[in-house]
């Protein structure tokens, strides 16, 4: 997430918390555009990127297989088509392919999922 200050960020009420399955993710609709958003329950994180998988241009990101990687335990989601890997704070692609994924400030309060564009 790369923002400066919490207080210019506009957050867009995306959903229930209920609506996201535990370690996995679900997609929203939030001004015109498709937000993969993941509960990564094992962790106690929340992450939301950009749904394309820049790959192949399909809608599918929050379809994908959440997890770790290497030793600072990186929390990743996998395309679920193609498997390309991609991180779930920079966005950077972790298969070692020169793809990236916008990522978004995320916030959870009374129950519902804030999504800041």
């Amino acid at each position: 997430m790369n923002y400066t200050s919490e207080e210019t960020l506009v957050w867009h009420k995306a959903c229930a918390v209920d609506d996201i399955p535990a370690d996995g993710g679900a997609c929203a609709l939030i001004e015109g555009e498709q937000i993969a958003i993941y509960n990564f329950e094992r962790r106690g994180e929340w992450y939301a990127t950009q749904n394309l998988c820049p790959h192949r241009q399909q809608m599918a990101l929050s379809r994908g297989m959440i997890g770790s990687t290497g030793a600072s335990q990186e929390p990743k989601v996998a395309c679920p088509f193609h498997k390309k890997t991609f991180s779930l704070k920079t966005g950077a692609c972790l298969s070692g392919d020169d793809y990236q994924i916008k990522t978004y400030p995320i916030k959870i309060e009374e129950g519902f999922v804030f999504v800041s564009l």
